[in-house]
């Protein structure tokens, strides 16, 4: 199963079970690092994650997950928060932090800089427009490495 189709059937499978426990699902990642493979299901709710929603969600997916064995591989589950800085990278993520701080590294440096930081004014088809000290700065999603809430810089 091609990557993309296995975090897209994780997702669909844990997304039921999250709402079931008042949590939202931000993200579902399911990466390789050195020999071992990670199946890291990211929640989010109104006044922060607990260890217990992580916990609750765990028990509440490994056998529907085990059941429906959309990952033909041994992994690790884990379940977590995004964190305070977490990572912006479907079109939900930009609309809910339209308004908000965000920082952007890019993979290649643009006007001379690799970082941009400022308020999200608008996500438009892959391109963000990221209001700056120094202005607008108008980048494409696709030339970042990173884009990450900022809600707590300066």
């Amino acid at each position: 199963m091609a990557k993309g189709s296995t975090v897209d059937a994780v997702r669909a499978l844990v997304q039921p079970y999250a709402q079931q426990l008042g949590l939202t699902l931000w993200d579902v990642m399911f990466t390789k690092e050195g020999a071992s493979w990670y199946l890291r299901i990211y929640i989010d709710k109104e006044g922060g994650v607990t260890i217990d929603d992580c916990a609750a969600l765990s028990r509440a997916v490994d056998e529907p997950l085990d059941e429906a064995d959309p990952i033909d591989k041994a992994y690790f589950l884990e379940v977590c928060s995004p964190g305070i800085e977490r990572e912006l990278r479907r079109e939900e993520h930009f609309a809910a932090y339209i308004g908000r701080r965000i920082k952007v590294r890019l993979i290649r440096a643009a006007d001379g800089a690799r970082e941009f930081s400022g308020v999200l004014r608008e996500f438009r088809d892959g391109v963000l427009t990221v209001d700056t000290e120094q202005g607008a700065v108008t980048l494409n999603k696709k030339d970042a490495a990173h884009i990450n809430a900022d809600d707590f810089g300066g």
